[in-house]
């Protein structure tokens, strides 16, 4: 299991190309034949059918073809603690279940679910490089926030943060793209929640020490009115770079 990082501690997604009202609550898996193998090896009593343990989620992990690509995603829910103690129990196995059946319901049909523990949860999209696991997650993670028809904040709302990463892309061995989803989940967390982010490799995170504090900031406020990640305005400014210098390199 990735290591937990705190959940104080957790880059906003660009926005869906689906509408949320496309997505499914239901049926589980074993209802519709997919994530394949999934309804073996359930994560514990309580649990939507399909949602596997942790340990059961790695080793199909590892048994997936060689050199298949997949994405995996690591996600809780938000203030999961607060909304125990406010409204109680019930209401927060509810949640739980509410997002188990969107994950089973909307995931595609090879992917495969797992429960880390509380109200964490990891998915697995073979075949799906991370770009395309981003707008499915982000996909969910709408329909969640409005699922209910409620007001925002009530008890029946899904605050969720997920972090994605994916073999080969991030990682040249799959077991370890869940402690860099894990990573990426955290940024999520530290960037204000309620928020998917793909894994930036560390040599892209940007630094204090490297940039002034005044074009750091102004450069959080320029993604957050594009409603894009730093990294990826990063990206696109050194991407620009190399193609006016193209002729020199």
């Amino acid at each position: 299991m990735p290591s937990r990082t705190s959940s104080t501690k957790r880059t906003a997604a660009e926005p869906s190309s689906v509408a949320p009202s496309t997505l499914s609550a239901g049926p589980s898996s074993s209802e519709r034949g997919g994530p394949a193998g999934a309804s073996s090896e359930p994560a514990g009593p309580g649990v939507s059918p399909g949602v596997l343990d942790w340990a059961v989620f790695e080793a199909r992990l590892r048994a997936l073809p060689e050199g298949q690509p997949v994405s995996v995603a690591l996600m809780d829910i938000d203030h999961f603690l607060d909304v125990n103690e406010r409204h109680g129990r019930e209401v927060g196995d509810r949640l739980l279940r509410r997002l188990e059946r969107a994950l089973l319901g909307s995931l595609p049909a090879e992917s495969f679910v797992a429960r880390l523990g509380g109200d964490e949860y990891a998915a697995a999209l073979p075949e799906h490089p991370v770009e395309g696991a981003l707008i499915v997650m982000e996909e969910i993670r709408r329909h969640l926030a409005g699922s209910g028809a409620v007001e925002r904040g009530s008890a029946d709302a899904i605050s969720l943060s997920v972090g994605l990463a994916a073999y080969p892309a991030h990682a040249a061995l799959r077991e370890a793209v869940p402690r860099l989803a894990d990573e990426a989940l955290a940024r999520a967390k530290r960037e204000g929640r309620g928020r998917c982010a793909i894994y930036v490799e560390s040599r892209m995170v940007l630094k204090s020490n490297y940039y002034p504090k005044a074009s750091l900031a102004r450069l959080t406020k320029l993604a957050d009115a594009l409603d894009r990640t730093e990294a990826s305005l990063l990206r696109e400014a050194l991407d620009d770079l190399i193609e006016r210098y193209r002729e020199t390199v």
